[in-house]
């Protein structure tokens, strides 16, 4: 097997996506960006739910381009699973067997063995309307892989799970997704969804693949303001003069790296310190007169946004904001060390 080779082209006018996609078998990549990126478009071309303007599909070597949905080797999980509502837990999975042209009897076989790999052995005879939400998604998941698809397809396959439900039922598809031997696309808006599953991400906006690569580098290495918001970083391009880089505003930050023309610099709100008069014998590098411009709580924390010398998010404990006095319109400092930043070319 060689795996996915793609080029995908969907022309709608006011909206036009055109990305590339490379997934080797055994590979799990997401798709990730905000609503509207063309994700979904994405995962529709992949299925021959939405036709090719322009570009490629191959398969393992094998052009899908015209093949009709029904005929190719994919595996699809939606977000609302679209189970079959008058059909049992057993039935719904021996759908797809069946369709391929296996008898009852080995369909039904077939269905028994994956739901009891997804442990749902024991509701086998139940209806989709008497499964719990994780249960319903584990039954479309058997139903996806029933079929031994050599690509499987992910849609949002979370969203629809409460927050502890979909805790366990992560941490259960990502052991599925590790012994799967073909090709997996999942799409998703979550960061979290996208770390834990998939083995490379690939973020999309716009219609167009802005960065890809392990979890852990796009992590530390965010190229633009929605991937740094996704992984909770202060991110900024400027021009790099050994340790200093010069951002936008005239502001500058002072880094650990020593680096030459155009880069990124980042922080996180964490590495941020707040003083309401400017601070005197501090060891922190960069110093910044700024305003607030909003707080809100961002988990047990307060997040403050800040305007001024340089735009950018603090985090601090709702004693500190409360010592600060913080409220939007007060003045403060903000104070980084260099050690905390981190800069990277552009």
């Amino acid at each position: 097997m060689t795996g996915l080779d793609a080029h995908l082209v969907v022309d709608r006018g006011e909206f036009r996506l055109d990305i590339a996609l490379t997934v080797a078998p055994g590979e799990v990549v997401a798709l990730l960006g905000p609503n509207g990126a063309g994700k979904s478009t994405a995962l529709r071309a992949l299925a021959g739910l939405t036709p090719l303007s322009d570009g490629h599909l191959q398969l393992d070597g094998e052009e899908l381009d015209r093949t009709p949905p029904e005929h190719r080797p994919v595996g699809v999980v939606f977000q609302d699973y679209l189970l079959f509502p008058h059909l049992t837990a057993l039935d719904n999975v021996a759908f797809g067997p069946r369709c391929q042209g296996a008898s009852r009897a080995e369909s039904r076989a077939r269905a028994a063995e994956w739901l009891d790999r997804m442990g749902l052995a024991d509701h086998a005879q139940a209806k989709p309307r008497r499964l719990s939400g994780g249960q319903a998604q584990r039954v479309a998941l058997a139903r996806a892989l029933a079929v031994n698809p050599r690509l499987l397809l992910l849609d949002e396959p979370l969203a629809a799970l409460d927050a502890r439900t979909r805790l366990e039922v992560r941490a259960a598809l990502r052991r599925h997704l590790a012994d799967f031997e073909a090709v997996a696309v999942l799409v998703t808006h979550d960061p979290l969804d996208a770390m834990v599953l998939a083995d490379r991400l690939v973020v999309v906006e716009h219609g167009r693949v802005v960065q890809q690569g392990a979890p852990s580098h796009i992590a530390r290495h965010p190229r633009t303001d929605y991937i740094a918001q996704l992984v909770g970083l202060n991110l900024y391009r400027g021009e790099a003069d050994g340790h200093a880089v010069r951002v936008e505003g005239a502001a500058e930050v002072i880094t650990t790296e020593d680096l030459r023309g155009p880069v990124f610099v980042a922080f996180p709100p964490s590495a941020v310190t707040l003083h309401r008069d400017r601070p005197t014998g501090s060891s922190a590098r960069n110093l910044w007169r700024c305003e607030v411009a909003g707080l809100e709580s961002h988990g047990d924390q307060i997040r403050a946004d800040l305007t001024g010398e340089l735009a950018l998010a603090a985090d601090l404990t709702t004693v500190a904001a409360a010592e600060l006095e913080l409220h939007p319109g007060a003045t403060v400092w903000a104070t980084v060390k260099a050690a905390e930043t981190h800069a990277y070319p552009a």
